[in-house]
């Protein structure tokens, strides 16, 4: 493998010195971009997209050869693993994901087996492999999951959801049943992180999208457990090299603290949470990755760049910062905000690492 030319993403995550404060965000690889919208009409359907390594590795190179990322991200979705288990993935346009099997009973989960990485999600390692050998050491690798729990409720519920109906019933009426189907998943997600590892994924993010609608006592119970799980069965170097990961629990700032005790690297946080804030809150445990709202990037060149500045002043001197939206990039977004975007991150952050540099 290719040494990085540029791996200040990494080291804010293990909050080493760097020159400049890096980069990315969640969803670079998507429709707001042409060349994007172009890929997938090629390929047809958006699960064509994920299980062509070619074309999965294309998408997610696009972003890269526009703007100056500091990382890239794996082009996928999280719902891989529930399709390899059989469940019947469909995206119907515009309706989102849809699985053709919910699962509702105890003998639906009893049903499950955990996909192994080499065999049903082999498309996923493959694309992994491919990218990395395809970005030659210019910027560093991400691999993803979504979390047991986040990967439970769209496969009880059959969909996406507002209610969690199903999902929650579930939870609170048969939690041993929950139980067995978040260790299951449990167990999935961490063969499929330790596959995107060693297909040469550099880090890893769990995302959690629905933690944040669970009390605090169900988050701790049903969602971060379960993390906390994976986290311990991560394979954490390679040759000598860490492989940092990154929790990110979608309107989870109530529980910086919990989460930062997991023995995680970093912590994505969305933009209710102050940046300020969060790093009082978690010390030096841990680096932070975020958290400016997406919908600012529909304002004006100077409205921006006002709001990064005002991010990396929230955040103050010294490394541990990865810049990124509180969430995934919008659809509708102007290309040409997204750069003036990330220049202005890279700007305007050097300032605040020079003390340390000098």
């Amino acid at each position: 493998m290719n040494p990085l030319k540029n791996d200040r993403f990494l080291r804010a995550l293990l909050r080493q010195p760097v020159d400049v404060t890096p980069v990315w965000m969640m969803r670079q690889a998507g429709r707001y971009l042409p060349e994007y919208r172009a890929t997938r009409a090629r390929a047809g359907n958006f699960m064509n997209l994920c299980q062509t390594p070619e074309l999965a590795c294309e998408v997610t190179l696009q972003p890269l050869a526009r703007y100056a990322l500091d990382a890239a991200i794996l082009f996928s979705d999280i719902l891989t693993i529930p399709d390899a288990m059989g469940l019947g993935l469909t995206f119907a346009e515009g309706e989102g994901p849809q699985f053709a099997r919910p699962v509702r009973t105890a003998a639906d989960v009893a049903a499950l087996g955990v996909p192994d990485p080499h065999q049903e999600l082999r498309y996923v390692v493959d694309a992994v492999s491919l990218i990395r050998r395809e970005l030659a050491g210019s910027v560093p690798l991400i691999g993803f999951s979504g979390s047991p729990w986040t990967l439970a409720t769209y496969m009880v519920e059959g969909r996406g959801t507002k209610e969690f109906r199903y999902a929650k019933g579930l939870m609170f009426e048969q939690p041993k049943v929950m139980h067995q189907l978040l260790d299951t998943l449990a167990k999935s997600v961490t063969l499929y992180l330790n596959a995107q590892i060693a297909a040469g994924a550099q880090a890893v993010m769990i995302f959690d999208t629905w933690g944040g609608v669970l009390t605090t006592r169900d988050y701790a119970e049903f969602s971060l457990h379960y993390m906390q799980q994976i986290l311990d069965g991560l394979t954490r170097e390679v040759d000598g090299q860490k492989i940092p990961v990154i929790l990110f629990t979608k309107e989870g700032g109530e529980w910086l603290e919990a989460q930062a005790a997991t023995g995680c690297d970093a912590l994505g946080i969305d933009w209710k949470s102050p940046i300020a804030q969060a790093r009082r809150r978690v010390g030096d445990k841990v680096a932070l990755q975020g958290n400016m709202d997406p919908c600012v990037l529909y304002a004006s060149p100077e409205r921006i760049e006002a709001e990064v500045a005002t991010i990396l002043a929230s955040f103050g001197q010294g490394s541990g910062h990865v810049f990124n939206l509180g969430h995934g990039i919008h659809q509708h977004v102007d290309p040409e905000r997204v750069k003036g975007f990330i220049d202005a991150v890279h700007r305007l952050s050097v300032p605040y690492h020079q003390a340390v540099n000098a």
